[in-house]
Formats: C-alpha cells, structure tokens, sequence
C-alpha cells in the first residue's frame, strides 16, 4: 500500500480527452480554440467596463465582474493545457499539476454557485423590494457576498484537494476526461472511496442543491411580482430576461448536479467529460451574454468605451 501512495506522488496521468488524431476531432478542436478566445474577450471587456462606467458602480454589476473573473480563470485553468496536450500530442498531466486543475476548478465551481445564488438575491431585492435596495444590498452586503463566495470555495476545494489526491492509484492512470476532475480520479483508486463520495455528497447539498433551490426561489418570487406590473412591454421583458437566466442557471447547475451527486458506480465513462462541457466551457461563454450584453447601460457603457478609444 505504500508503494502505491509513493508511486501516486511521482507519476503522471493521461488525460484521455476530448480530442483524438481523426478530422472531426480538429474540427472540434478549433470550435473549442474560438470559444476560448471569445470566452476571454467578452469576460475582459465586461470587467474593464464595470471598472470605467461609474453608472455601473452598481451591487448586481460589481457581482458581476467576480462572475467574468471565475469564468476567465475557470476556462483558463482547463482549456490551454487541452491545447497544449492537442499540439504536442501528449496527453500527460503531473500529479502537481493534477492537484492545481482540481483545486482552482473546485474553488470557482464552488465560488460561482454561491455567487449566483447571491446574484438572484440581488435581482430580488432590486424588483421586488425596490424602495429598500439601497439598504438591503449596501457595499458592505454585497462586498461580503463576494468575499464569502471566493472564501468558501477556496476551502471546500482545499480539503477536496487534499483528500482525493491521498488516494493510491495503482492501477491505470488514464483518466477518461479532459481535466482532472474529482469523481473521474475516484475511479482509478485502488482504495475504497466510499466515505469519502458521502463527503462530497454533503458538499453537493451545501453548494449545489441550496444554492439552486434558494435561485428558484427568488425566481418565482420575481415572477410572482412582475405578474402584478400593469405594463405589458415591463411584463414581457422581465419574463424574457428570467428566462433567459434560468436556462443559464440549468445549464450550469444541471450538469454539475448530476456529475457529483451520483454514486462513483453510476458514472459511465466519457459521460462525465461531456456533461462537465456545460459547467465549464458553455457557461462560461454565455453569462456575460445572458447577464450582461443584453442590458442597455453595459451596452451603453460600450458605446461610450469605444467613442473614448476613436477619439484618442
């Protein structure tokens, strides 16, 4: 047993991924490659703007721009060394770099559930109890919003991290995924796992299932009050915005639900590679058009970013 424990310290593991040598799979591959860049850019911008646009000094813009920075270092933590791996046809990962992949993955998977669920608070807060906004999201509110979505994330990761990565693994050390991911690794340990699958089980409950139930909740809420509004245009567009966020919202917690809340023995391999695509590549993607590219002060504040750069 403690050969195994020695031998988990000094060998790689083969990321199987996504990409094998076929046509097809370099086609996928600069799909992957363009929604990267465009994942950079529009997360970049978002964040350059809410820091020069004073009209965006705002609690939802500030949680905002912490959404854009996960998401930028979350598709960064994963996406360059799949790049790295294509090029130079290997498909190694030191146990080094194996235990960095889980523990930033696992922060800002942690961190952006929490940090969501704060978000549809403050949308909440903002259409159903406007009169008291300013007093129920204040800068010290939202700022501990923040800070508390990075901070528990941060340790829930650490202590994931830590465990999962003691396990030996003396078997193959080919993980059927394309970043290491905790249920993936489980798989390859020659140890019984069981004690540990029920920790992050009460780790789903704590990060997945509270923080979702407590979105729907303020949804519904929401809904509830612009079904009162008199204007039908203010009706329809906050219809389409809630919806628009809770298919996001689906998409990410979805996925990510049904990855690491079902016992290592129903994981079938390569599923949860493809299903973990959603949580760490779509959304990615698609939050700063969801949340922000379709309001009309983020577009204005663009506008007036770029009039500032042609006129210099």
């Amino acid at each position: 047993m403690m050969g195994c424990e020695n031998q988990s310290f000094t060998t790689d593991f083969i990321l199987l991924g996504l990409f094998s040598s076929s046509q097809s799979s370099q086609i996928f591959f600069s799909f992957i490659f363009i929604i990267f860049l465009i994942t950079l850019t529009e997360n970049t911008i978002m964040i350059l703007l809410v820091l020069r646009d004073s009209r965006l000094h705002t609690p939802m813009y500030f949680l905002l721009s912490h959404l854009s920075f996960m998401d930028i270092l979350h598709i960064s933590n994963i996406v360059p060394k799949m790049i790295i791996n294509f090029l130079s046809g290997s498909r190694t990962i030191s146990f080094a770099g194996c235990g960095f992949q889980i523990f930033l993955s696992l922060t800002l998977l942690g961190g952006e559930c929490l940090l969501l669920a704060a978000m549809s608070y403050d949308r909440y807060v903002a259409i159903c109890h406007p009169l008291h906004y300013h007093i129920l999201m204040n800068d010290y509110v939202r700022n501990l919003m923040a800070a508390g979505s990075w901070l528990v994330g941060t340790i829930n990761s650490i202590a994931h991290m830590v465990y999962a990565l003691h396990f030996p693994f003396c078997g193959s050390r080919a993980i059927d995924h394309f970043f290491c991911e905790v249920p993936a690794m489980l798989k390859l340990s020659c140890e019984d796992t069981t004690l540990y699958e029920q920790g992050v089980y009460v780790s789903g409950l704590i990060f997945l299932l509270v923080p979702f139930s407590l979105i729907l909740v303020s949804y519904v809420q929401i809904l509830l009050t612009v079904l009162k509004m008199k204007s039908s245009d203010a009706r329809k567009k906050s219809f389409s915005t809630c919806s628009f966020h809770m298919i996001v919202v689906t998409m990410y917690y979805g996925p990510f639900i049904f990855t690491y809340m079902r016992p290592k023995a129903y994981h079938t391999p390569g599923q949860d590679m493809y299903l973990a695509i959603f949580y760490t590549i779509i959304t990615p993607t698609l939050n700063p058009i969801i949340y922000s590219f379709r309001n009309k002060d983020v577009l204005e504040a663009m506008k007036n970013m770029l009039k500032s750069k042609f006129l210099h």
